[in-house]
């Protein structure tokens, strides 16, 4: 068995796609997905299942979804290993995470379907302010926003239509707690 961090996209945002987090575990157990467990209404699942393609188990998930509620999720499954691997690569990870917050500064991390062209990642050069820095890494997207995520320009449809892939964020402090909840499936 493996661990798996499912991170759907766009759900319980506006009172739009509302999955409720004890409907998302009865349906992902239903799956045969073993030791569910959700971490707030954003849409983030860890769970372990037999070990094997990542992107297969997030089409599964995706599916099932799209049959139990009518409308399409989209779906990043990441191994806690992937997580950690992104933390510790986050080029603008400077101090502590309490240190950056006393500055105003909030980093997010933009989970992408796959890595982008590398003429997609040229495009955004242009995106870069004062307000928001942002750089790309392999399949994630590191955004350090110096006043608020929700006044950002680098929203998941913003990166999408500019990177030509699926795109879902989450806070650093999500990040953290998805990864230690995967430790202790792990255990």
């Amino acid at each position: 068995m493996a661990v798996y961090i499912a991170l759907l996209r766009g759900i319980n945002v506006s009172g739009k796609k509302i999955i409720k987090m004890e409907d998302l575990r009865s349906l992902l157990e239903s799956m045969g997905l073993q030791q569910v467990r959700t971490y707030i209404q954003s849409g983030n699942a860890v769970c372990s299942a037999a070990a094997g393609a990542q992107e297969a188990l997030a089409e599964r998930i995706s599916a099932a979804l799209k049959l139990k509620y009518g409308f399409e999720v989209g779906v990043i499954v990441k191994t806690p290993d992937e997580l950690e691997a992104a933390l510790r690569g986050n080029p603008f990870a400077v101090g502590s995470v309490g240190a950056q917050e006393e500055t105003g500064e909030k980093r997010y991390y933009s989970f992408l379907a796959k890595a982008p062209e590398p003429s997609a990642v040229e495009t955004l050069q242009a995106y870069a302010s004062e307000a928001d820095d942002y750089r790309i890494v392999g399949d994630v997207a590191y955004i350090l926003c110096r006043d608020s995520y929700g006044k950002s320009q680098f929203s998941n449809n913003f990166l999408e239509a500019k990177l030509k892939v699926m795109a879902t964020t989450r806070n650093e402090a999500t990040v953290r707690k998805l990864l230690d909840m995967g430790r202790a499936v792990e255990e």
